[in-house]
């Protein structure tokens, strides 16, 4: 067991420096923090790369990311897409419910569509049904939660997109406008779609 939880770990060389300075990343999860970038979304200095498959999801997701923040920023790093691509065999025991956790607590509303792609392709996976079946109380809250502020973010995008102006400008907005309209529709449908599959009611 110890040899694998050290899996990770890499030898160092006469070559590699030991002390105050040193330069060699022995261990990838003890990482020293650095001080924070101007950017919105900022994977944690642990994750040298991604994860490509559920083991390596696994072992970063447990070990190296420590806060609720992290988690949520591997998840929109990743995408919908690879989320899916990475469990489509199997979503591990446990590990929807922390996504709903992890995406309640820290949604953003110019993280909406993400989101949604990220549920809508968590919701194809193998045994989706039976994973959803087994959360727990609290996580059950958490994809309420989490639903409830994506619609909201739905119904405060709809009116944001519809400014007023004067009456000879309107054939020039008509159809952006629809453009708009179909857009929130089509989104309001997936979010009910969601819903329905994450048994949120």
């Amino acid at each position: 067991r110890d040899i694998v939880l050290a899996s990770h770990l890499k030898p160092l060389e006469k070559k590699d420096k030991v002390g105050p300075k040193a330069t060699v990343l022995w261990n990838p999860c003890a990482a020293p923090t650095k001080a924070p970038q101007a950017s919105e979304v900022e994977m944690p200095q642990e994750l040298d790369r991604l994860p490509r498959t559920s083991a390596e999801f696994y072992r970063d997701w447990r070990r190296c990311l420590k806060s609720s923040k992290e988690k949520y920023q591997l998840l929109l790093e990743l995408g919908g897409q690879a989320l899916g691509r990475i469990f489509q065999a199997d979503l591990g025991f446990g590990l929807l419910g922390e996504f709903l956790v992890v995406l309640a607590e820290n949604t953003h509303h110019q993280h909406r569509e993400a989101v949604l792609q990220i549920l809508q392709s968590l919701s194809g996976t193998k045994r989706f049904g039976l994973n959803v079946d087994l959360l727990s109380e609290s996580e059950k809250e958490s994809g309420r939660d989490l639903f409830r502020k994506l619609r909201s973010m739905s119904r405060d995008q709809g009116s944001a997109g519809h400014p007023s102006g004067p009456a000879g400008c309107g054939a020039e907005r008509e159809a952006p406008l629809m453009d708009s309209s179909l857009r929130k529709d089509t989104e309001e449908r997936m979010v009910m779609e969601l819903m329905t599959r994450y048994q949120v009611n």
